[in-house]
């Protein structure tokens, strides 16, 4: 019995798109040519990527179907993405491409059957482990995200922004020590 499928896996994805999209739409248009650091990407680079990375995933597992990474051209489908992510794009374009992205990739993660899901994708000789489930490799996209939405959250604190996940925590917390303090428990 599966717990965790492709329902599960596209509802998963959306809500990370949804926070990355709010994080996009804080940070005001003026500040998306930060780059915290000489060599690192801006916040408008750094959006744009996440938008775009998708389709490496949406290429292997959705166009190619492949069950072996064997001769796939990963510095080839990289460099154009890098391409792509330097076009000029204003605050209005990148937040309709993460949209317009991840509601393709939400579409396809969530067309995928149990199957698909459950084959084994076999990694070129060398690499560790040698071999993944296509549903860990999916799962990868979602973690890719993740990984940059973090960069973003302390990119939106060092132009000073609060992250709207904090902003919810903190006022979940205050409601419940307020709560506690009129009723004696939470």
């Amino acid at each position: 019995m599966t717990y965790y499928g492709a329902k599960e896996l596209a509802a998963s994805f959306r809500t990370v798109r949804k926070n990355t999209l709010q994080i996009a739409e804080e940070i005001p248009e003026q500040h998306y040519g930060y780059r915290p650091s000489p060599g690192s990407r801006t916040v408008a680079q750094t959006l744009v990527h996440i938008a775009l990375m998708p389709r490496v995933t949406e290429q292997i597992h959705f166009m190619e179907k492949r069950t072996s990474l064997e001769g796939f051209d990963f510095p080839g489908f990289r460099n154009r993405l890098v391409a792509e992510e330097g076009a000029p794009r204003s605050k209005a374009e990148i937040l309709k491409l993460l949209r317009d992205e991840g509601d393709k990739f939400s579409a396809l993660l969530e067309s995928a059957t149990e199957n698909f899901l459950g084959e084994t994708i076999v990694y070129p000789a060398g690499f560790d482990p040698p071999t993944k489930s296509r549903f860990e490799m999916l799962l990868g996209a979602k973690e890719h995200e993740m990984h940059h939405r973090g960069q973003l959250m302390t990119m939106e604190r060092m132009l000073g922004i609060v992250p709207h996940l904090t902003r919810h925590m903190e006022q979940r917390m205050a409601e419940l020590q307020a709560a506690k303090a009129t009723t004696g428990r939470v």
